[in-house]
């Protein structure tokens, strides 16, 4: 069995912490919002939803002080927090110890990459679980779907190899994928559909296909990222994009992207490493993106006056 740290253990980096421990691995469930970290600490981690319902142990903290070194270490924080919990993540480091880092967007992996030796790094991208925290100590997930990895520069096969068994040991499906761009891309425009949409609407994921008006702005945010994807040479192997992602969209109809859950708790969201990042990239290749423009202006809009921390998502680890 491992031996893993998560740093980040909000909603998502939870239902891993817990899936994993429920597997048998040493995991190590590091979050600032310490009422989460006192309620893993003293009566275990809760996850229920697709997967079924448990409460493990796990080691929940509220900082990597005194954690020796592990074989597994998963930053699962959001986008705008990445270089934080890299730095918090050093001393987790071994000599043989993996990092992956799971975030939405792009530009991520570079920043933790400055940080962390590239060549221990692998880059990640989940999709289908829409999970929330239901209370401290309790997360939920609507839905269980692909977990993919591919080495951000020189991580050897087998330690990549080695980090997809810890998944899969704890009911993961896991692919592996030599191209990021393309295995990043591919989440992407599943993210820039829905995260902006159901965040200005106040919409699920199904409310947003089921109305003509949302859909419409969900579906040209995808087209403008397909485009930009294709100008930049990424070839995507989804077959049709849109849809593709509303047949992923149809297996958690009832999932509220992170975007909105921010809002809902009047927290700053990751809009610029999703959306925003459509109209940068497009502008390297002469290209613009109007729709996902307008989104993030809207977006910005409505968070002006929000907090930048959000302690149940932790933001710095």
């Amino acid at each position: 069995m491992a031996r893993v740290a998560i740093v980040g253990a909000g909603a998502m980096g939870s239902v891993y912490a817990g899936l994993m421990a429920s597997a048998g691995h040493e995991v190590f469930a590091i979050t600032l919002w310490t009422d989460h970290a006192g309620a893993m600490a003293r009566h275990g981690l809760r996850v229920e939803g697709a997967s079924g319902d448990r409460t493990v142990s796990v080691h929940g903290r509220t900082s990597t002080d005194g954690i020796d070194p592990c074989d597994l270490v998963i930053i699962a924080t959001k986008a705008a927090d990445v270089e934080a919990a890299a730095r918090s993540a050093l001393p987790l480091l071994g000599p043989g110890t993996s990092v992956q880092t799971i975030q939405n967007g792009l530009g991520s992996a570079e920043r933790v990459a400055e940080i962390i030796d590239p060549d221990s790094v692998a880059v990640g991208v989940v999709g289908g679980f829409g999970a929330s925290l239901r209370a401290p100590g309790h997360a939920h997930h609507n839905a269980m779907e692909m977990v993919r990895f591919g080495a951000y520069a020189g991580l050897p096969r087998t330690k990549l190899e080695a980090g997809a068994e810890v998944w899969r040991s704890a009911g993961f499906e896991v692919m592996l994928f030599d191209d990021i761009d393309r295995m990043v891309w591919e989440k992407l425009i599943m993210n820039v559909a829905f995260s902006a949409t159901s965040c200005l609407t106040g919409m699920t994921i199904g409310q947003v296909m089921s109305d003509a008006n949302a859909w419409q702005v969900a579906r040209e945010c995808a087209l403008e990222a397909v485009e930009v994807a294709a100008a930049h040479g990424i070839a995507l192997q989804v077959g049709d994009p849109i849809e593709h992602i509303r047949e992923l969209g149809a297996k958690m109809p009832d999932a509220r992207p992170s975007m909105l859950l921010d809002h809902l708790a009047r927290q700053r969201s990751e809009i610029e490493a999703i959306n925003g990042a459509i109209p940068r990239e497009a502008a390297k290749v002469r290209l613009t993106a109007p729709v996902n423009t307008t989104v993030v202006a809207l977006v910005k809009a409505r968070e002006a006056d929000f907090s930048s921390a959000n302690p149940q998502e932790q933001k710095s680890k």
